[in-house]
């Protein structure tokens, strides 16, 4: 099987402008067949703000009201995706841009939890391999927002980390697929006020002590919950650092191991 590798681009790189930059200068360098996910960082809390509507966050995920839908989709699938795919363009990436509406790519249905109501959020139950696997055959780069779908026409909010797992997860099948969960910091740290603290491998063991220390934080769990579900699914390498340090050969990140 040839290599295939899945990037999900942080938040905080989103935001800024040159760590973008520096970001899909790396990207448009790693070569071969490649896809890209991403979220729509602090662009959705900052118009939500300025437009009045109110968000809430429950460990790193966005409860989506009918209101906060609409906006995360007008900036998700809409600004921040065609923004991305625009740069890439320019960098002579063949770049296509799609949500997981877009050729029926990602299914998933609202989220039923016992004691929180997530609002328009999705889980994912089936990712449309064949319809990934022909765009990628075609030589395109997929810049996929975190945007599902029910097929019942009801659009839902999907944790970008989640999609970018269960892309590689199923793609996995056909590829040797290598997973980077790429953020502004250079891995998981073992001291989170140390960024020289990078932990070079974290096992399911190490994860579990780290976070009944609260030495991983909110926002680093659903990160870490996802890296070691694909690992079990069939992706082949995972890590958790930053795509630029890890091109340019300045840091490995973080390797997330099984045991």
């Amino acid at each position: 099987m040839s290599e295939l590798t899945v990037v999900k681009i942080g938040g905080n790189v989103i935001d800024d402008p040159e760590k973008l930059n520096e970001f899909l200068d790396a990207f448009s360098n790693i070569g071969g067949k490649v896809v890209l996910v991403h979220g729509g960082g602090k662009l959705a809390s900052d118009l939500s703000g300025e437009l009045g509507v109110k968000t809430q966050m429950v460990n790193g995920r966005r409860i989506t009201d009918a209101e906060n839908l609409k906006l995360v989709t007008m900036v998700y699938a809409g600004l921040v995706n065609k923004n991305i795919v625009a740069s890439l363009q320019a960098r002579d990436v063949n770049a296509l841009g799609m949500c997981g509406a877009d050729q029926n790519l990602i299914l998933a249905e609202k989220r039923n939890h016992p004691s929180i109501d997530f609002g328009y959020v999705g889980d994912i139950t089936k990712v449309n391999t064949l319809a990934l696997c022909k765009q990628i055959e075609c030589n395109s780069v997929l810049v996929i927002a975190p945007i599902t779908h029910d097929g019942e026409g009801q659009l839902l909010n999907t944790n970008a980390d989640t999609i970018a797992t269960e892309v590689a997860s199923s793609l996995s099948r056909f590829y040797n697929v290598k997973l980077i969960y790429s953020f502004e910091k250079l891995g998981v740290l073992l001291d989170a006020e140390d960024d020289s603290s990078v932990m070079p491998v974290l096992s399911s063991e190490v994860c579990e002590q780290m976070v009944k220390e609260g030495s991983i934080t909110t926002g680093m769990m659903p990160k870490t919950e996802n890296a070691f579900y694909a690992l079990s699914q069939g992706v082949e390498e995972v890590i958790i650092g930053n795509l630029v340090s890890i091109v340019n050969c300045q840091s490995s990140g973080t390797q997330v191991v099984k045991s």
